[in-house]
């Protein structure tokens, strides 16, 4: 209606405007014009639920991304009135876990077609329950590999130069010197043990290759001849005898019911006590009791860890206070180029499903 009232005005003025008072109300006219057609190209856009926009939700700049393609719909709106929103939502993008596929949410999503999950880990996703409202999952496999496998070798590295410690002594206005015992261990020419040889583990093994580190690999299957050549690995079919030997064991698995409690306090008591445990995997995977107890005896020299049970870990908690443990936010992908294309493949893939196309990583149910 405003629309119409817009065209008889300049109608009536074409009559006895000059050309300048024309021109300016075409242009108005056609701005308007546009503006209809960017909203109704909007309306057009298919319905997609997120947990949140900012730092505990998806960060701006990723959120431009879906906005190129779909209309977004944060959780905390949703909730105020689901029978309002829940049947225009087609799509769920999951980061860091939010929002939770929980029943409470799934029956309130009756049009849902898929749910994006940020990362390669589904732990957290019951995909036989999910798929049972006709939902997909999917992930974003291969595109993590890289910016996992690189903090990894940080975290081994920081640990083994001591380089927090070493920071911390020199930013501090009371200290002068550095002390003698700030003492750290060699990196070159040492044995790295991988637990779990997908992509994420062979790129470190790939890294590892330039401090010429002696590589050991454990893994449910043996990899080609020709890859254990490329990184120059062995395969250990026992995992016993690979944290006998290595002077960091860096942990790479998914977590299963099989992974969950790997590394307890049998495998600990295997392991040299000048070894560094580096877990860029799962919390889960590390018995953190356990840990805690061959960090304060010395049954090995450190850890170094991107991931804990729960994450953040209550702030009492002794992993907190011991020297011997450098610990991390679960950032192994957070980089900026690594989020960008995890964001663009959650996005191709729910475009896909909304279609009613071939998914390319639609997770399958085992």
């Amino acid at each position: 209606m405003q629309c119409l009232r817009q065209v008889r005005c300049v109608t009536k003025l074409r009559a006895a405007a000059p050309t300048s008072r024309l021109l300016k109300v075409t242009n108005l006219l056609r701005s308007v014009s546009t503006l209809q057609q960017k909203k109704e190209m909007a309306d057009n856009k298919p319905w997609v639920l997120i947990s949140e926009v900012g730092d505990k939700g998806i960060h701006e700049d990723l959120v431009g991304i879906i906005k190129q393609h779909f209309q977004i719909i944060c959780l905390e709106e949703f909730l105020q009135n689901p029978a309002l929103h829940g049947p225009k939502i087609q799509g769920m993008f999951m980061w860091y876990y939010s929002p939770a596929a929980e029943p409470s949410l799934m029956s309130c999503l009756p049009s849902l077609k898929v749910i994006a999950n940020g990362g390669v880990g589904i732990d957290h996703l019951d995909v036989p329950y999910i798929n049972s409202f006709g939902v997909k999952v999917v992930n974003t496999p291969g595109v993590v590999s890289d910016a996992t496998a690189d903090m990894a070798m940080a975290l081994l590295l920081a640990s083994a130069r001591q380089v927090v410690e070493g920071h911390l002594v020199s930013v501090n206005p009371k200290i002068t010197q550095a002390p003698q015992s700030l003492m750290g261990v060699d990196v070159t020419g040492s044995t790295l043990g991988i637990i779990g040889m997908g992509h994420i583990g062979y790129k470190v093994a790939q890294r590892s290759k330039g401090f010429n580190m002696r590589i050991l690999y454990h893994n449910r299957n043996r990899r080609s001849i020709e890859d254990e050549q490329a990184v120059g690995a062995s395969y250990c079919e026992k995992l016993d005898d690979l944290l006998k030997e290595s002077d960091f064991v860096v942990v790479v698995v998914n977590l299963t019911p099989d992974t969950t409690g790997l590394i307890s306090h049998r495998e600990l008591l295997l392991m040299k006590p000048t070894a560094t445990l580096v877990n860029v995997s799962r919390g889960l995977v590390v018995d953190q009791d356990a840990l805690v107890k061959a960090l304060t005896s010395g049954t090995i020299r450190a850890a170094a860890l991107d991931v804990t049970h729960p994450e953040p870990l209550p702030r009492n908690h002794p992993l907190l206070t011991l020297p011997n443990v450098l610990i991390t936010p679960h950032i192994g992908t957070n980089t900026g180029g690594t989020v960008r294309k995890m964001m663009q493949m959650m996005v191709d893939n729910v475009l896909a499903a909304v279609k009613g196309l071939a998914v390319p990583n639609e997770v399958k149910a085992k």
